[in-house]
C-alpha cells in the first residue's frame, strides 16, 4: 500500500478478482491476505484512519459519508453493510482482517453535486454462517478501506453479533399471600440474551407504569416493588423480557393481598339483669375493623363478654320508738322525740314519713308569770349589750381602714417601687481593650475547594512526632505536581463515556454509586467505594514512568455476576472488580475487602477466586498454604483479607466448611416503618453476611421505603450445621399490642443463608396496635440457629418520633473522598518510605532487616512472598498502608522500625500531619 494508492486500488481489484484474498463468493478463506496499510499504533481504536501518499494532497484523501455500524443477525436473515466516500476510486470491505471477494460487493456510483467530486457507495451483506464460523475465537467485524489518488482510509469498525433470547427465566415470580400495607419483592431476572432483554411488568395483562403510580418501582435488578400493597394490588403479575429476536413471558405470579379481621371497640356494658340481688351483664364487638378480607384471618377472641353482677336491694327507713316526755319548762311545754334509725334507710329506700319532734302543754311549778317577767328582763339586757358591742366593732374597723389608706397615698410618689420588678437588667458595657467581648468574628476556615491530586496527605488528628530538620522536610520537590480544579459529576461521565467503548464494559454495573475511578501514574493512589471498607491501593512505581492508566474499582451486586458453588461452598466476601484488565504493573496492587468468615485452619478451606476473560472463575490462591505463585498473596485478618495482586481483574473470597463447627458472621439488623398511619406496624428483621457493603445495600432499600433502623446491629456466629435460622417476638404488653403471627416463630432456610447468595435475607413481624393512641412499643424478639448460638433485641422504643440509632444511617453527603492521587493517598512521606526501603532490604546477618519489622507489625506470616519480589520492605509498608489508612499511627510505625536496630532508626520518627 505504500507504493500509491492507484496502484494499490488496482492491485486490490485484481486479487479480490480472481479470489486472491479474503473470502469467496462461498465464504472461504484464500490462502493469500492483502497487506494492510500501515497504520500508526492505536490508530485502529479510531473511528477514521486515514493514510496519505507521499506528496499528494490531503485534501482529495477519501472522507466517508456514510460508515458501517454494529448490526445484529436476527434468527437466519443476513445483514447489509454500507459505506460511501468521496473521493474514492476503489472501496472494498475486510471482516476480520481479510479482504471480501470483490463478487461480494454490491457498487453505485454518483457525483457529489456541490463538490463535483465522485462518490461511491459499496454494500456487502453478512450471512449467521459466516459469523458462527469464527464464534468463540473473537467477534466478527467489518471495516471499509477506501482508495483515492492521494491514499486510503479506514472506516470504523462495524461488529456483527448474532442475537438470541433463551427462553427460560433465570428466576421468576411466585405467588405470595401479603397483608395489606406490607412490602413486596417480585423478582426477575431475565432469559440471557444478545442484545440484553428490556424487562416490562404485566399486571392481569396491563403495563406497570412506576410513572403513573408512586407505590410501585422496579429496581435495577428489574424486581418489582410495591412499597405497600393495597387490595387493588391483588392481582396475576407476570415479567416480560424482549429484544429485537423475541419477546419471553414468565410464569404468572399471582398476589393475594389479604386483611386480617380486627375487632371493633366494646360497647358499654349493659345494665344488670336484676334489679335486686345477683344478675349478669354483658357487652359486645364486632370482626369489623376491619372485615377480613381475601382469605384474612377472622378476629382471634370471643365477641361477647359476660360479667357478673350484684344490686343491693333497696331498704325503707322506720321510726324508733318515742322518747320519753321532757320534764316541763318555763315556756310551760315539754317534748320528746324519735328517730328514722330502725331501719335507716339505705340503697335508695324511702326516708320516714312524720315528725321526729313533737310537743306539747304542760303546767308545772316552773311555769309561772312571774319567772317568764325576769326571763324577759334578761333577755332585753342582753340585747342592749349586743348592741353596742357591734357598734364599737364598727368604729374600730374605720379609724384601721382610714390608716392603710393614708399609708398607700403616701408611698404612690414613688413609682418605682411598683415597678422595679420589671426593670430591664443591665449589660455592661465591655471594656475598650477587649473588643472580642462586644462582637464575635466571622469563621473564615469553613471556605472549601474541590481539588484533586493533593500534595499532602489529610490529617484528622493534633498528635505530631518531631521530623529532625533537613531534606526530608520536603520529600516533594517544588513545582513537580499540579493542583487543578475538578468537577466529579463532568469527570465521571467523561470516564464512563470511555469506559463504555471497551468490551469489558457490559459486565461492570450501572451508576456510581458502587464504583470509584480515578486517573494514576507512577506516584500511584487509591480508590475506594464510600462505606463499604473496599479499596484499591497503587503502590508508588507500580505504574511504568511515562504511563498514565484510568483505574476503577466496582462492587457487583450478587444479581449482577453468577458465581457458582459447589458442596459446601460459601461467598465470604462481596464480588469486587478492579481494572482495566490486562494492565501492565510493576508491583502488586493491593485490594481490600471484607469478608465474615471466622478463620480457623482446622475448620475451613479458603480459596481466592478470579474470573478469567472467558467468564470462568478459577482457583488463583488457597489461603493458609504457602503462595505457589508470585502473582497473587491474601493476608486475612479479623474483618477485612488484603489481596496483593500484579493482574486487575474480578476477586471473591470463598470457603469450603472442614467441620461443622465452622462459622461464618451474620450481622442482624432491625428496621421498622418510620411513620405509622394504620393500626398495622411491621418489623423487618434482616439476616446478612458481615461486611459493611451488605449493611449498606440494605440501609439504602431501607430509605426507599421509608424504613428505620431500631436497635443497633448484633453479630451471630452461624455454624455449618445444616439448622435453620429461627426468629420469635416476646414480651408484648397484651394490652396495647397483637402479633399476627400464626406460628410461634419464623424459620429462615439453611441453605439460603450460608451460600451467601441471597442479600436481603429477612423476616417480618407484623404487630397491630389495639389503640391508634399507642406509640410505645416494648418486646424483646429472639433470633437463634437450632442447636447453636442465638442473639435477642430488647426493644422500647416510640414509633413515632425514636431516632436513637440514626447514627447508623450514614447520610450519602458523608462519604469522603472515592479516589486520591499522588502524595495524599499514603500516610508515610515519600523520601522516608524510601529511606526505609534502602535500609532494611539488604538482609543483615544480626537480622536488622526488612523480616524483623515484618515480625514488629505482625505481618510475618508468610515471608516468603515478600522475598520473592525486588523490594521485600516496600511490600510490608504497602500492606500498611491499606491496613491503617487513613487512621494510621505513625508514631507506632516509627517506634517499630526503631526497634529493628538500624543505626538511623531515629531518622523515621516522622509528622503524621507534614509531608
Amino acid at each position: 500500500m505504500d507504493g500509491g494508492a492507484g496502484g494499490g486500488a488496482a492491485g486490490a481489484a485484481a486479487v479480490l478478482a480472481a479470489g486472491g484474498g479474503g473470502r469467496g463468493a462461498w465464504g472461504h478463506r484464500w490462502p493469500w491476505r492483502w497487506p494492510s496499510p500501515r497504520v500508526p499504533a492505536g490508530a485502529q481504536q479510531s473511528a477514521t484512519v486515514a493514510t496519505p501518499v507521499s506528496g499528494a494532497s490531503p485534501d482529495l484523501l477519501p472522507r466517508f459519508l456514510l460508515e458501517p455500524e454494529d448490526v445484529y443477525i436476527v434468527k437466519n436473515k443476513p445483514v447489509s453493510l454500507a459505506c460511501r466516500a468521496t473521493p474514492a476510486t476503489q472501496i472494498y470491505f475486510k471482516c476480520n482482517g481479510e479482504w471480501v471477494h470483490q463478487g461480494d460487493h454490491v457498487t453505485q456510483h454518483s457525483t457529489d453535486r456541490s463538490t463535483g467530486l465522485p462518490v461511491m457507495e459499496v454494500r456487502i451483506e453478512i450471512t449467521r454462517q459466516q459469523v458462527e464460523k469464527i464464534f468463540g475465537l473473537e467477534e466478527y467485524w467489518c471495516q471499509c478501506v477506501a482508495w483515492s489518488s492521494s491514499g486510503t482510509t479506514k472506516s470504523q469498525k462495524a461488529f456483527v453479533r448474532i442475537a438470541y433470547l433463551r427462553k427460560n427465566f433465570e428466576q421468576e415470580p411466585t405467588a405470595r399471600e401479603v397483608s395489606i400495607e406490607q412490602g413486596i419483592v417480585l423478582p426477575c431476572r431475565p432469559p440471557e440474551g444478545i442484545p440484553p432483554a428490556e424487562v416490562e411488568w404485566l399486571r392481569n395483562e396491563e403495563l406497570v407504569d412506576p410513572a403513573l403510580d408512586a407505590n410501585v418501582y422496579v429496581t435495577p435488578e428489574h424486581s418489582l416493588v410495591l412499597r405497600q400493597a393495597r387490595l387493588a394490588d391483588t392481582a396475576n403479575y407476570t415479567c416480560v423480557a424482549k429484544n429485537i429476536v423475541a419477546r419471553r413471558r414468565s410464569a404468572s405470579a399471582a398476589i393475594t393481598v389479604y386483611v386480617n379481621g380486627g375487632w371493633s371497640t366494646w360497647t358499654q356494658w349493659s345494665g344488670c339483669s336484676t334489679s335486686c340481688g345477683r344478675g349478669w351483664q354483658k357487652r359486645s364487638r364486632t370482626c369489623t375493623n376491619p372485615t377480613p378480607l381475601n382469605g384474612g384471618a377472622f378476629c382471634e377472641g370471643q365477641n361477647v363478654q359476660k360479667s357478673a353482677c350484684t344490686t343491693l336491694c333497696p331498704v325503707d327507713g322506720a321510726w324508733s320508738e318515742w322518747s320519753k316526755w321532757s320534764v316541763c319548762g318555763t315556756e310551760c311545754t315539754h317534748w320528746r322525740s324519735r328517730e328514722c334509725s330502725e331501719p335507716a334507710p339505705r340503697n335508695g329506700g324511702q326516708e320516714c314519713h312524720g315528725a321526729e319532734l313533737e310537743t306539747r302543754n304542760c303546767t308545772s311549778e316552773l311555769c309561772s308569770p312571774a319567772a317568764q317577767g325576769a326571763e324577759d328582763v334578761a333577755l332585753y339586757v342582753g340585747l342592749i349589750a349586743v348592741a353596742v358591742c357591734l357598734v364599737l366593732l364598727l368604729l374600730v374597723g374605720v379609724l384601721v381602714y382610714c390608716r392603710k389608706k393614708g399609708g398607700l397615698d403616701a408611698d404612690v410618689a414613688d413609682s418605682s417601687i411598683l415597678t422595679a420588678g420589671f426593670q430591664p437588667v443591665s449589660i455592661k458595657p465591655s471594656k475598650a481593650d477587649n473588643p472580642s467581648l462586644l462582637t464575635i468574628q466571622p469563621d473564615l476556615s469553613t471556605a472549601t475547594m474541590t481539588y484533586q491530586g493533593s500534595l499532602c496527605p489529610r490529617q484528622d488528628g493534633p498528635a505530631k512526632l518531631q521530623l529532625p530538620n533537613g531534606h526530608l522536610l520536603s520529600p516533594l520537590g517544588a513545582g513537580r505536581h499540579t493542583l487543578h480544579h475538578s468537577s466529579p459529576a463532568a469527570e465521571g461521565a467523561d470516564f464512563v463515556a470511555r469506559l463504555s467503548t471497551q468490551s469489558y464494559f457490559r459486565s461492570l454495573p450501572r451508576g456510581n454509586t458502587n464504583m470509584a475511578y480515578g486517573t494514576f501514574n507512577f506516584l500511584g493512589g487509591r480508590l475506594m467505594i464510600p462505606n463499604t471498607g473496599i479499596s484499591l491501593l497503587i503502590p508508588p512505581d507500580a505504574i511504568p514512568r511515562g504511563k498514565i492508566y484510568e483505574v476503577y474499582l466496582t462492587l457487583h451486586k450478587h444479581e449482577e455476576v453468577r458465581l457458582p458453588l459447589a458442596g459446601c461452598q460459601t461467598l465470604l466476601s462481596p464480588i469486587v472488580s478492579c481494572g482495566p484488565p490486562g494492565v501492565l504493573l510493576t508491583r502488586p496492587a493491593i485490594l481490600a475487602m471484607g469478608h465474615c468468615v471466622e478463620a480457623s485452619a482446622e475448620n475451613w478451606s479458603l480459596r481466592l477466586k478470579k474470573q478469567s476473560c472467558e467468564g470462568t472463575w478459577e482457583d488463583v490462591l488457597q489461603l493458609g498454604a504457602e503462595p505457589c505463585t508470585e502473582l497473587y498473596y491474601c493476608q486475612l485478618e479479623a474483618q477485612a483479607c488484603y489481596i496483593f495482586t500484579e493482574q486487575l481483574g474480578r476477586f471473591a473470597l470463598v470457603g469450603e466448611s472442614l467441620s461443622m463447627a465452622a462459622s461464618k458472621r451474620l450481622k442482624l439488623v432491625l428496621f421498622a416503618p418510620a411513620a405509622c398511619p394504620s393500626l398495622e406496624y411491621n418489623i423487618r428483621v434482616y439476616c446478612l453476611s458481615d461486611t459493611q457493603d451488605a449493611l449498606k445495600e440494605v440501609i439504602q432499600l431501607e430509605k426507599q421505603m421509608g424504613g428505620q433502623l431500631i436497635g443497633a446491629p448484633r453479630v451471630l456466629h452461624f455454624k455449618d450445621s445444616y439448622h435453620n435460622l429461627r426468629l420469635s417476638i416476646h414480651d408484648m404488653p397484651s394490652s396495647l399490642w397483637k402479633s399476627k403471627l400464626l406460628a410461634s416463630y419464623q424459620e429462615i432456610p439453611f441453605y439460603h443463608i450460608w451460600s451467601g447468595l441471597q442479600p436481603y435475607l429477612h423476616c417480618t413481624f407484623t404487630l397491630e396496635r389495639l389503640s391508634p393512641s399507642t406509640c410505645e412499643l416494648a418486646c424483646k424478639i429472639w433470633i437463634w440457629q437450632v442447636e447453636g448460638d442465638g442473639q435477642s433485641f430488647t426493644i422500647n422504643f416510640n414509633i413515632a418520633k425514636d431516632t436513637r440509632f440514626s447514627d447508623w444511617l450514614v447520610p450519602d453527603s458523608e462519604v469522603g473522598s472515592p479516589a486520591l492521587v499522588g502524595p495524599s493517598a499514603f500516610k508515610i512521606p515519600f523520601l522516608i518510605r524510601q529511606k526505609i526501603i534502602s535500609s532494611l532490604d539488604t538482609p543483615c546477618a544480626r537480622g536488622a532487616d526488612w523480616r524483623t519489622l515484618a515480625q514488629k507489625l505482625n505481618l510475618d506470616s508468610h515471608l516468603s512472598f515478600y522475598a520473592s519480589k525486588p523490594s521485600p520492605t516496600a511490600m510490608i509498608l504497602n500492606l500498611w498502608e491499606a491496613r491503617h489508612f487513613p487512621n494510621g499511627n505513625l508514631s507506632q510505625l516509627a517506634a517499630a522500625v526503631a526497634e529493628v536496630g538500624k543505626q538511623d532508626g531515629a531518622l523515621f520518627a516522622v509528622s503524621e500531619a507534614e509531608c
